[in-house]
C-alpha cells in the first residue's frame, strides 16, 4: 500500500518513485509488476472460496503469483473432472 500512495502521490511517475526509495528505475518496475500480478489475479478469478483464499495468500505475500495460479489451475482442473 504504501509503494502504491507513493506512485500515486508521484502522479505514477516510475522515476520520482525509483528518487525517492533510492533505487533503480528497473527495480520500481519489477514492484509495479508485482502489484500488477497481484491484481491480475484477483481480477481474472470468480469469488469461490477455496480461490479466494488463495489469492489472499498472494496478496499477503504468503506464496508467489506462479504458486497461485499453478494451485488454481489445478484446482479448476480438478472441478471439470
Amino acid at each position: 500500500m504504501i509503494f502504491i500512495k507513493r506512485f500515486v502521490l508521484s502522479s505514477g511517475s516510475l522515476k520520482q518513485v525509483a528518487k525517492e526509495y533510492s533505487v533503480s528505475y528497473p527495480t520500481v518496475r519489477n514492484r509495479l509488476n508485482e502489484v500488477i500480478n497481484k491484481i491480475d489475479i484477483i481480477d481474472e478469478k470468480d469469488s469461490e472460496p477455496f480461490i479466494m483464499d488463495v489469492m489472499r495468500l498472494v496478496t499477503d505475500d504468503e506464496i508467489s503469483y506462479n504458486s497461485a495460479k499453478k494451485i488454481i489451475d489445478f484446482y479448476e482442473g480438478e472441478q471439470d473432472d
